[in-house]
């Protein structure tokens, strides 16, 4: 690790951001019923890795088969799209519910799947922008599930630009996993439906965690999971966020009392490569969050090997979390139990 910051908000939050991630996961809940494709996925007990990290236990919630897409992103904007169509079906027709509608976005992988797919559920319209370097088998995955795809700049924020600016042109509704002042309605449903994982995680563990380690981008999956642990753990579980240093959006603005823009080079955790948080996920994660920590590109890659010996292939970004657990947390005792989530399966493209 090459950077950490103690939470000096902790309880309390930025009083500044009034919008806070939600901790009541029961429309998510009632909404997933409803879908064949949703099943509870697994949380792992390792021994041997707990043993490699010098804990007591060591809980793996494997997000790399949910509802097909192989990520947790599956959760998020799939959910939010639903909630729009939910509002509109008429006569149980859900496959028609969004005939017309056209959702954009802009995505560095899963939650363009997550927008393509949910849009194609509903009878909806997707458009993906990705940067330019986003793999063109990735572009491939989203046309086959009927997106259109645009490639615009080199980064994400560039591809994140062009996407505001076309659904500021009428093309249709902008669907980001970030927010910002002005934007919050959609991003919330998208972090709301991240809480279904940590519903699953509070069902199926034995003993509450005393550490958890979650990885973010822009925050949204780190800011749901935190807020729901805290409703049903209250403050006994440490909460660790974890970003590549490349990509260090919520330790700055944390440090900063704001909301910063970060800069630095392409990171390999390139799901996480983003270099502004989320207005609401900093909002939760100031309150809910003890730690940030930054992990350095070898830091993954070396998680990634580690796990892969286990029978846990993924990629940088989905065991960053893990990472940060294997690189010597500071304050872990020998009897901890630890959380992570390895948050997508190995890339094939």
């Amino acid at each position: 690790m090459r950077d950490s910051f103690d939470n000096p908000y902790i309880q309390t939050g930025l009083p500044e951001f009034q919008h806070m991630p939600k901790d009541d996961a029961s429309n998510v809940m009632a909404l997933l019923a409803k879908c064949p494709a949703h099943k509870a996925t697994p949380l792992l007990d390792m021994p041997e890795l707990a043993e490699q990290i010098g804990v007591a236990q060591l809980h793996v919630k494997d997000e790399r088969g949910r509802m097909g897409l192989g990520s947790f992103k599956a959760l998020g904007a799939a959910y939010a799209i639903a909630c729009e169509a939910a509002d509109r079906v008429v006569d149980g027709h859900w496959e028609t519910a969004l005939t017309g509608e056209v959702f954009i976005t802009a995505s560095a992988g899963n939650h363009g799947l997550s927008v393509a797919a949910g849009a194609r559920l509903f009878g909806a319209k997707a458009i993906i922008y990705l940067a330019e370097s986003v793999p063109e088998a990735f572009a491939d995955r989203l046309r086959a599930i009927g997106a259109d795809v645009v490639r615009a700049g080199a980064t994400y924020e560039d591809s994140l630009d062009a996407a505001n600016e076309s659904a500021d042109a009428g093309q249709g509704t902008l669907l980001s996993d970030g927010s910002w002042p002005g934007y919050t309605t959609l991003p919330s449903r998208v972090m709301e439906g991240y809480l279904q994982l940590a519903v699953e995680v509070a069902e199926q563990i034995d003993e509450p965690p005393t550490h958890i380690f979650l990885q973010a981008g822009v925050g949204g999956l780190a800011a749901a999971v935190a807020a729901y642990a805290r409703a049903v753990w209250t403050d006994g579980p440490v909460i660790v966020v974890v970003e590549p240093d490349a990509a260090p959006a919520l330790i700055e603005s944390m440090r900063a009392g704001e909301i910063v823009t970060t800069e630095g080079p392409v990171s390999e955790m390139g799901r996480l490569d983003c270099k502004t948080p989320s207005m609401i996920a900093l909002a939760g994660l100031a309150r809910d969050a003890n730690t940030f920590v930054t992990i350095t590109e070898d830091d993954a890659s070396q998680a990634v090997n580690v796990l892969a010996e286990h029978g846990l292939t993924t990629t940088p970004s989905g065991g960053a979390g893990f990472a940060a657990a294997l690189n010597g947390f500071d304050g872990m005792a020998p009897d901890a139990r630890v959380l992570v989530i390895l948050s997508e399966g190995a890339e094939d493209v």
